[in-house]
């Protein structure tokens, strides 16, 4: 385990020298977040299957997220039973601590659901969640709140695109979690976005990800899910962050944790984002429509089932997010001569 953690220090240290850990006053949006993925992060997601986006948060917001959150802390519920502990005994993942979850914050009330809302359709997240999920990309998970205090478990290795139902390893296709890239265009089937409420350090622990691991033609060997195989904490990447940066990944790059080393709590929000027409969790059947109120019409149209986007779904835009963040959602008529035909048929407006 310290092997493993001296290796990912390193790394770390390396990745924190290339970029800022300041936090900027809040400026207008470059001409590439408005437009989606620069050329140079769309070859870096495609090489590496995640990214790290710098400064997405202003000091406010995350500041505003974590008091929410300090408010609720009767919310925070332990994963600390063995059905629910995420890593081996033994394992280098695993720590005698267990992980602390938090979900329900898009219906807390005001002002403490806000700064979890926004990031449904924060102007600065949308060009990369449309660049990958597609127009009318859609919440899929409920969010989550994870919370880690000094020598709490991190999480098996998971994920990948040859896997089970759980994201375990298993020698077979895994239609709910893959990445392609057609003709320029990168696409994943499930877009995982966590949003850092505290600084992750060199050596603190915390998210790790295999880097290209969403290209896999072979499943993970089991040794290597728990950290076990010989070397392969040199495969690990686990980049150092500053409250208020996001890291999205595919969930189709094989991720996970490692134990969290540091005296202060680690938060982050974790959200997964889906195509229009696909979902992956069914949490949105059972959702009350109260749940929601109050909700932007961009926030609102991120919450909606799956349907395609021709079919009169409201979406989120770039230029919605930046120009009109409280207007409405932009939506593609659908012709209305076809709508009465399928009245017709089906006595609904859509087939």
């Amino acid at each position: 385990a310290r092997v493993l953690m001296r290796a990912l220090a390193r790394a770390s240290v390396l990745a924190s020298a290339f970029v800022s850990r300041l936090h900027p006053s809040p400026r207008p949006l470059s001409m590439s977040a408005r437009q989606g993925l620069t050329d140079h992060e769309r070859f870096l997601f495609d090489l590496n299957g995640f990214l790290v986006i710098r400064n997405v948060l202003t000091t406010e917001e995350v500041h505003a997220a974590n008091s929410a959150i300090d408010v609720h802390m009767e919310g925070l519920r332990s994963r600390d039973t063995p059905g629910l502990r995420n890593a081996k005994d033994g394992s280098p993942h695993a720590a005698a601590g267990p992980r602390l979850d938090m979900g329900g914050m898009l219906a807390w009330p005001e002002p403490h659901c806000r700064p979890f809302r926004q990031l449904l359709a924060h102007p600065r997240l949308v060009p990369y969640l449309t660049a990958l999920c597609g127009e009318g990309y859609r919440l899929d998970h409920q969010p989550l709140v994870i919370a880690q205090g000094k020598d709490s478990e991190g999480f098996a290795l998971h994920g990948g695109p040859i896997s089970g139902d759980d994201g375990v390893p298993e020698g077979r296709f895994n239609p709910e979690l893959q990445y392609r890239c057609v003709a320029g265009q990168p696409w994943t089937s499930l877009l995982a976005v966590s949003a850092q409420l505290t600084d992750h350090g060199p050596g603190d622990g915390g998210f790790c990800i295999v880097r290209g691991s969403h290209k896999l033609n072979f499943p993970v060997p089991e040794d290597v899910t728990h950290g076990l195989a010989p070397g392969f904490e040199d495969h690990l990447y686990q980049p150092v962050t500053t409250a208020g940066d996001v890291v999205i990944w595919s969930e189709a790059t094989v991720h996970g944790a490692t134990p969290w080393r540091a005296d202060r709590q680690r938060r982050i929000a974790l959200y997964r984002f889906a195509p229009a027409n696909m979902a992956y969790g069914r949490g949105y059947l059972e959702v009350p429509p109260e749940a929601y109120e109050g909700m932007t019409p961009l926030q609102r149209a991120v919450v909606e089932p799956p349907y395609a986007t021709r079919l009169e779904r409201a979406r989120v835009t770039p230029d919605a997010a930046r120009d009109a963040p409280e207007g409405a959602a932009p939506v593609t008529a659908r012709s209305e001569a076809k709508k009465a035909f399928d009245r017709s048929l089906f006595g609904t407006n859509y087939f």
